[in-house]
């Protein structure tokens, strides 16, 4: 087994790990899907699956990814020599493990158009101000600028362009470096913006919304939905914190880590609820936009709330979409580190030619991606464009499969190995929790999960 370096500090890889947890997920999909599904119930339903069904698979990747030391491809297969699976059994392990190194190539693709309309939507915030003349201009000007097959598709090689020279620095000098500044820098932004939001007059009803429950709204699809978010928010199934964990030291407590990037994640997705609901209920705008919100509809509820006063309007509309930028740059260094990892280990070649080459290549399927809104719009496959295609692949079929075959690997290596691997081999007294913990992951989650899956196809 190679040596690999680790990160410097504990709290650099915590903020690594969170940086990979926290995206555009949290501050785009998380309000959005809150909106729509009766805000603090569905909060509660979200909390408690962040607890029982995703924090248990970020355990297991986490868990996994320092026991092997490996890319995520290998370690399926050295956990797999580990626990002997016939030729079968390691076809469909080699199998899982090339579907996470694809999905981690076809998300950072696709993340990489909507983190491009970020950069777009921040330098016409710091320029122009974003001065518009209603909803409906705002809108049409968005639906102007994604189908454009030149703009778009700058500010996504641009956007990779800064991905890939991060990654390329290496695991302390890129990665730990880049979330030791960038994640303090998001929760500043975020309390700034959060505190601008709650100075409202009316912002009270937004805060109602997001933390009085009415219980009356929890249905069925509501829990299903709030597992659904708890699941994408926190990356886990493809891999991404799995790579991570290679680089941990021997030392780290992966359960208290566990729970600490959950929690983080959790916070900032509360905190994004704290900017945009008072915000958009103090001018009377529906907290339901869905994936509007972010591009249409709080462009305009800035300009409504703040605009009597155009520099508090300018500052706060340029900071939110610098926390946009920083949310997804955050998430996208840990996607390229997946195939990085892969293609540097898999195929020995230097780490530095391995980003280069698959971030020309992501620039090139991000370009499809981001084609698919405009000049491409006409070329479906199973329906779909090709920026869905890759979303749904990954979000629908790769993350719910991926978390499911992680859970049963952590069965075929059995309760005593999995107990060794959370506890760092005994050194750490977790109490009860060992087993309570093989149960749920082994039993309880992936019937959870399949329950996630076979909705979202349905």
């Amino acid at each position: 087994m190679s040596q690999r370096t680790t990160f410097g500090s504990r709290i650099g890889a915590i903020l690594a790990a969170a940086g990979s947890a926290v995206g555009l997920g949290n501050i785009w999909r998380f309000p959005s899907e809150t909106g729509q599904n009766g805000g603090a119930a569905f909060i509660i339903i979200y909390v408690a699956c962040i607890a029982f069904v995703a924090v248990p698979v970020l355990i297991a990747e986490l868990s996994m990814g320092r026991e092997a030391r490996a890319n995520v491809f290998d370690t399926f297969r050295r956990l797999c020599y580990a626990s002997p699976a016939g030729k079968v059994g390691m076809m469909v392990w080699s199998i899982a493990g090339a579907m996470c190194v694809t999905a981690g190539f076809l998300v950072f693709s696709y993340y990489s158009v909507v983190a491009g309309w970020t950069l777009e939507y921040t330098f016409e915030a710091g320029v122009n101000n974003m001065s518009r003349n209603g909803a409906a201009q705002f809108a049409a000007d968005f639906a102007a600028f994604i189908a454009s097959p030149v703009r778009p598709v700058v500010w996504l090689i641009i956007f990779v362009a800064v991905t890939t020279i991060v990654v390329i620095l290496g695991v302390q000098r890129g990665i730990e470096r880049a979330s030791k500044l960038m994640m303090p820098l998001l929760f500043i932004l975020l309390i700034v913006l959060a505190g601008c939001s709650l100075s409202l007059p009316g912002s009270m009803r937004g805060v109602e919304f997001l933390f009085k429950p009415d219980f009356s709204k929890i249905t069925p699809s509501v829990c299903l939905e709030a597992m659904g978010q708890a699941f994408f928010t926190l990356s886990v199934g493809i891999g991404t914190l799995l790579t991570y964990a290679t680089y941990f030291s021997d030392k780290v407590n992966i359960v208290k880590d566990a729970f600490s990037v959950a929690a983080i994640d959790t916070l900032v997705a509360l905190l994004a609820g704290v900017i945009i609901f008072p915000a958009a209920l103090s001018v009377g705008v529906s907290p339901d936009a869905g994936p509007t919100l972010v591009f249409i509809t709080l462009p305009n509820v800035f300009q409504q709330a703040f605009g009597s006063t155009p520099l508090l309007c300018y500052s706060v509309t340029l900071m939110f979409y610098l926390l946009l930028v920083m949310a997804a740059l955050t998430s996208s260094i840990s996607m390229l580190e997946i195939t990085t990892a892969f293609v540097s280990e898999k195929f020995r070649i230097p780490r530095r030619r391995a980003a280069v080459l698959l971030g020309v290549f992501t620039c090139f399927a991000g370009t499809a991606c981001s084609l698919s809104f405009g000049e491409w719009s006409g070329f479906t496959l199973f329906g779909m464009g090709i920026f869905d295609l890759f979303d749904f692949f990954v979000a629908k079929l790769a993350m719910p499969v991926g978390g499911i075959f992680l859970c049963l690997l952590m069965q075929r290596m059995g309760r005593q190995r999995v107990t060794d691997m959370i506890t760092n081999h005994g050194t750490l007294r977790l109490g009860i929790f060992p087993q309570v913990y093989y149960i749920m992951v082994t039993k309880v989650v992936p019937l959870l999960i399949a329950l996630i899956f076979i909705s979202e196809l349905m």
